[in-house]
């Protein structure tokens, strides 16, 4: 069995790490795996990237060509809506490969809208976001309006029903209609969302979490964390990892609340705040912690080391599917805090591996990082869990077998097809 892996990135960002943990999976169980992506930035052989200047030079440009729509629109959509108009070379570029059936994982910016449904190959489409059942936001927050046809977008400040969500709606009706596509989502939550919405409430939709390799990310002592990355021994230490601590959707801001709620429960010499992914802002303002920034990190090694080195995670997130950090986190043998929204609950048991806070309540999130500090014995017991979540249900594994299974279905029903 050939599998092709298609997406935007193939190491930049949650949801291409989360592809590549998959394709490096299936290829450790002997499935003949590639990743077709438009950005390649490791080094792995079975990765295809840009071939030749022409296609990175349409690549460099893409971006901005596709984007060109939403200068009509007032709104702020950067790195949170996707048109898909711009057209793509993806035929071309599969046919050579001859895959016997297509996975897609986050691909916007990468394949045109109306391009999936010219594949011939059985379709697996792995969602990362809600961008597929919506009209190009990549979550909706509060908006329902994907349930029917979109229209009047809050993202865009529009108030016209035939605006630009309307119209990249109708295209992905039009589009997906007769599309043979198996959908697959992390969590239940999305799972939940897909079902409900127009564009996809006919489809098969199945939920495997992402997966992760839990020989890498594994229990590290935390005095040898802290002193390889030179953080204090005597502190206990939050962790929080974002690309940026200005997206709201991450919401950062409720941990920094709920951090001047702690200091005034007598915290303030205790902790400290350690973040990674982000570069410290301009202007810090006083927060009564210290704060200590390791910038982006990208490989396995160092983010394990981070999480060891921590006594909490803490993910506020106000909407979020299955986040690589917490399910890392959890590997490290590190309870994690968050609300409880969208997959959270798939990973965190409320009191046994972590805290559920009461959604968006900055005191609930202010005292699940409390209740977990305040007992040392609490804390041992909420490490074993943690560690024993990850092995049971996120390991690489167990995710590329059970995508394995379903390809193998698949490829079953097709040839069964094929022969009638």
């Amino acid at each position: 069995m050939k599998s092709l892996l298609l997406s935007t990135f193939d190491i930049t960002g949650g949801a291409a790490r989360a592809a590549f943990r998959l394709h490096q999976g299936l290829r450790k169980i002997d499935i003949d795996s590639q990743m077709l992506v438009q950005y390649k930035t490791s080094s792995d052989r079975t990765v295809i990237g840009a071939q030749n200047k022409p296609e990175k030079w349409l690549n460099q440009m893409r971006p901005t060509l596709d984007n060109l729509p939403l200068n009509l629109y007032a709104g702020d959509t950067s790195g949170k809506f996707s048109p898909q108009w711009f057209p793509d070379l993806i035929q071309s570029k599969i046919k050579p490969l001859s895959p016997d059936i297509i996975n897609i994982h986050w691909a916007c910016g990468y394949l045109q809208i109306e391009s999936v449904a010219k594949f011939t190959q059985p379709l697996v489409w792995t969602l990362h976001d809600m961008w597929m059942f919506t009209g190009g936001c990549y979550y909706s927050l509060d908006c329902d309006r994907y349930l029917k046809s979109c229209g009047a977008c809050v993202q865009l400040q529009s108030q016209k029903q035939q605006d630009l969500s309307r119209w990249i709606w109708q295209r992905k009706a039009k589009a997906w209609k007769q599309m043979n596509c198996t959908i697959v989502t992390p969590s239940i939550w999305l799972a939940d969302c897909a079902k409900k919405s127009s564009l996809l409430q006919n489809f098969r939709i199945e939920v495997i979490p992402n997966g992760l390799d839990i020989q890498r990310y594994k229990p590290i002592e935390k005095k040898i964390a802290r002193e390889w990355l030179n953080l204090p021994e005597d502190k206990q230490l939050l962790i929080f990892g974002a690309a940026s601590t200005n997206h709201p959707r991450k919401g950062f801001n409720f941990l920094l609340s709920a951090l001047q709620s702690l200091e005034q429960a007598g915290y303030k010499d205790k902790i400290e705040l350690v973040v990674f992914g982000s570069s410290p802002p301009d202007e810090q303002k006083n927060l009564g912690f210290k704060l200590h920034y390791l910038g982006n990190l990208n490989d396995d090694i160092t983010l394990a080391l981070v999480y060891a080195a921590g006594d909490i995670f803490v993910a506020p997130s106000v909407q979020d599917n299955l986040p690589n950090t917490v399910m890392e986190a959890l590997s490290c043998a590190t309870p994690c805090v968050a609300f409880n929204i969208g997959g959270m609950c798939d990973m965190i048991e409320h009191q046994q591996n972590g805290y559920l806070a009461q959604p968006f309540e900055v005191e609930s999130l202010a005292h699940g990082i409390a209740w977990i500090l305040s007992d040392c014995d609490r804390l041992q017991r909420l490490r074993q869990r943690a560690r024993e979540k990850a092995e049971q249900e996120f390991s690489q594994d167990l995710q590329a077998r059970r995508y394995s299974h379903l390809f193998s279905k698949m490829l079953s029903k097709q040839h069964i097809k094929n022969k009638s």
